[in-house]
């Protein structure tokens, strides 16, 4: 078989994530609305006049190299289990002729992945200091994939401790659907918690803490400010507020029920809230925040069971819970991360992770130095 690579409508490329089981919601068109530092186009894979795979690309302008950076993140959605010799030669020729001085992609494929009573027992072995240090389960595709980028010049862009510039490579998730594609229940899922988080759920609901979800509007301030509070608290710097309004004004445009705001209540007072984002059969737990006070009633996890509990009633298959690091070192500060996701159950999954491919050597190369020295 044989694609050619060309620009596609949002209209088309929608059509197209509407026909999947599942689409990122980074690969939705809807997202390029949300990026708008970005040039963005969609791009569709064609045999003939079938549409057979999809594209969100964003191009990144470099400041006087008068090309971009052109960035697929999650992405592409194509079929990454048949022979990748047909699909990506014609995305770079087509990104080549386009000024792309390299291409950068997340391919949306695991490598392998750990349960949750193996991330938990080498987080009690004091000899296991990474997740990588302990035997996952390994995905063949993935596997391929690899080898494929490699051998093909893409370069690997993932940090150790997980986390870069752009998507995270390990995150932590929880399957809704049992191996023969039956639906979890509730109970089921509660039963696969650990006895900690069960306890706090029933300890939010014992404490009167209401969960209510929101389309955004005036409760998206109410989010921000307490979103700021916990960016200070926990020393990471926050998205300004527009950035979240124009997430859902652009998300909720697209598809109604995309995206939705969590906010967890005791006694009036906002103490958790939340962003979920589906596409289809899959759901993500996008940003949090928690107030320092009343964290004794626990409604961060009250938040994350009702986002559950909606993913399930909504035939999801998957509940993302998004990026941890791979770090399971009782001194490493980020291991809280992973102990408080772990706690739900699911499993820990490495994925293949952000490539390069660099198109122009040498203006890749002062990008790389740009990028460096921006770090610093």
């Amino acid at each position: 078989m044989t694609f050619t690579v060309r620009p596609i409508s949002p209209a088309e490329h929608l059509a197209h994530v509407r026909s999947r089981r599942s689409v990122s919601f980074l690969q939705t068109p809807a997202w390029a609305d949300v990026k708008t530092e970005w040039r963005s186009e969609s791009l569709g894979w064609y045999a003939g006049d079938q549409l057979a795979g999809a594209g969100l690309v964003l191009h990144r302008p470099v400041p006087r190299l008068g090309h971009t950076l052109a960035y697929l993140p999650w992405g592409p959605d194509i079929d990454w289990t048949g022979g990748l010799t047909v699909w990506f030669p014609p995305l770079v020729s087509y990104l080549r002729s386009q000024g792309a001085f390299a291409i950068r992609i997340a391919p949306p494929v695991p490598t392998d992945t750990w349960s949750a009573t193996q991330v938990k027992e080498g987080i009690a072995d004091p000899e296991v200091t990474r997740l990588t240090d302990l035997p996952g389960r390994p995905d063949p595709v993935g596997a391929e994939v690899t080898r494929y980028l490699r051998d093909s010049g893409w370069i690997p862009q993932n940090p150790e401790d997980g986390f870069g510039a752009g998507q995270p490579q390990f995150t932590y998730e929880i399957r809704l659907r049992h191996p023969d594609g039956t639906a979890r229940s509730e109970d089921d899922v509660l039963r696969g918690m650990n006895q900690l988080w069960r306890r706090n759920i029933k300890k939010a609901a014992k404490a009167g803490v209401e969960v209510t979800t929101s389309a955004g509007g005036e409760d998206l301030k109410a989010f921000h400010d307490l979103y700021v509070h916990t960016a200070e608290r926990d020393r990471f710097t926050p998205r300004p507020l527009a950035y979240f309004e124009t997430m859902f004004a652009a998300l909720s445009a697209e598809e109604t029920g995309r995206v939705a705001l969590y906010l967890a209540r005791h006694d009036g007072d906002l103490v958790a809230a939340t962003i979920y984002v589906r596409v289809g059969g899959y759901a993500w737990y996008v940003y949090g925040a928690s107030s320092t006070e009343k964290r004794d009633v626990r409604g961060s996890n009250a938040c994350q069971w009702a986002m559950i509990r909606d993913s399930l009633a909504a035939g999801c298959d998957v509940y993302d819970l998004r990026g941890i690091t791979p770090t399971l070192s009782a001194e490493d500060p980020h291991v809280g991360l992973i102990q408080f996701k772990v706690g739900t159950g699911g499993e820990a999954v490495r994925y293949v992770g952000e490539w390069d491919l660099p198109l122009r050597p040498i203006l890749y190369r002062a990008f790389d130095l740009y990028m460096r020295r921006r770090s610093r």
